[in-house]
């Protein structure tokens, strides 16, 4: 049997309208049974979402159901900024294995654990499982979960995004099948299914590479064995006028993930914040650790450069294989708040055939870089579906 996908999205101000809806558009583009459904709703109440996202499953007859509430969604090739929205993807994937849960994050005296995994997911992981993700920003640390996949079971892909739009915890909502939650993670495992991941984040190297020869934790005392704040003025002197303004505006430190490669491009990097200076010490700070021995490079973002790097990673996609359906989780600091036009991310996503297509701004977006997951910010992560 044919995998098949569709989308559909509504801006309207009644939830209960838009669910049924959306609901109805994607169940009639689907024969046969929808194994998955997954639900973004932008500038309804948490009352709202509680009250008419449980039905979404019953209307859809979804074997599982995710969605989280968000400040932005995207349907099709548009970004649906400051509207009161709902966009629903939905997919009928013969041969594939997923397995829903609702995950959190618990503490007692000086231990925590992140809890609520299924009996499933006791075994071993297998090369081809993904997970797909939706998590509240305030309680849930992505960070711990990620590192535990990274270490325990390396090559294992985790996409996805933090829910938005909210100002403080209890707000954010989540959806799994017929439950709502203000807590955790909600996701899924899927395999047998042919997914491909992608990572954008936007940024362009300026200078050459450097190795960190003292730090201590997230504080870089010298690169190559210079006082990193002397390199930074150095290397704003050799900058074009342009370079410098956008240098003053917002300086990043990409950090290579596979420090075996003889050369580096882009998507060979971790991108962080530089957070702080330090004049008296003449070191810098960056929004992630480090430790001495590791290959960096200066970076600097803007729409331009975002708007590359994206262009070549999904026509690198393309060439490989064309993608029939997506999923994308792009960064509620990009949309006109980066771009000069709206829509840039999801009509760029589309550029080679109009597919169906859903996602949301993101407080925080989940995607791999290299082999190893990671939480990032102005990032579009992608889950490209063949």
């Amino acid at each position: 049997m044919e995998t098949k996908f569709a989308q559909s999205h509504l801006v309207h101000d009644d939830l209960e309208t838009a669910v049924r809806e959306t609901a109805e558009s994607v169940r009639s583009s689907i024969e046969g049974r929808i194994d998955l459904v997954i639900a973004f709703a932008a500038g309804y109440s948490p009352r709202e979402f509680d009250r008419c996202l449980v039905t979404m499953q019953e209307l859809t007859g979804a074997r599982t159901v995710l969605g989280c509430s968000c400040e932005t969604v995207i349907g099709g090739e548009f970004e649906l900024e400051n509207e009161t929205a709902l966009s629903v993807w939905a997919a009928s994937m013969p041969g594939s294995r997923i397995t829903p849960m609702h995950l959190r994050f618990v503490r007692s005296g000086q231990e925590s654990a992140i809890v609520g995994w299924p009996e499933e997911t006791d075994g071993q992981w297998s090369e081809g499982d993904h997970m797909i993700v939706l998590g509240e920003p305030f309680g849930f640390p992505a960070d711990v979960l990620l590192e535990r996949f990274n270490e325990d079971w390396p090559g294992i892909k985790i996409i996805g995004g933090m829910a938005s739009g909210a100002q403080a915890p209890g707000i954010s909502r989540l959806l799994l099948n017929n439950e709502t939650f203000v807590e955790g993670l909600v996701g899924i495992r899927i395999s047998g299914v042919p997914i491909r991941t992608l990572v954008s984040q936007g940024c362009r190297p300026i200078g050459e590479p450097m190795v960190i020869t003292k730090s201590e934790r997230n504080i870089i005392e010298q690169l190559g064995g210079k006082c990193a704040l002397d390199v930074v003025y150095e290397l704003f002197q050799t900058l074009p006028t342009r370079e410098q303004a956008m240098f003053q505006h917002g300086l990043h430190l990409g950090r290579v993930v596979n420090e075996y490669q003889e050369s580096f491009a882009y998507g060979d990097f971790l991108i962080r914040n530089v957070v702080g200076i330090d004049k008296e010490a003449r070191s810098i700070a960056i929004g992630d650790f480090v430790r001495p021995g590791q290959t960096v490079q200066f970076h600097i973002r803007d729409s331009q450069s975002a708007s590359v790097e994206l262009e070549q990673m999904l026509k690198k996609s393309v060439l490989e294989k064309a993608y029939r359906s997506a999923l994308l989780f792009t960064c509620n600091g990009r949309g006109v708040n980066l771009f000069p036009e709206a829509n840039h991310d999801s009509t760029m996503v589309q550029s080679s055939g109009k597919i169906p297509l859903a996602g949301f701004f993101a407080a925080g977006e989940i995607g791999p870089v290299g082999n190893r997951n990671f939480l990032h910010g102005f990032t579009a992560s992608i889950v490209l579906f063949d």
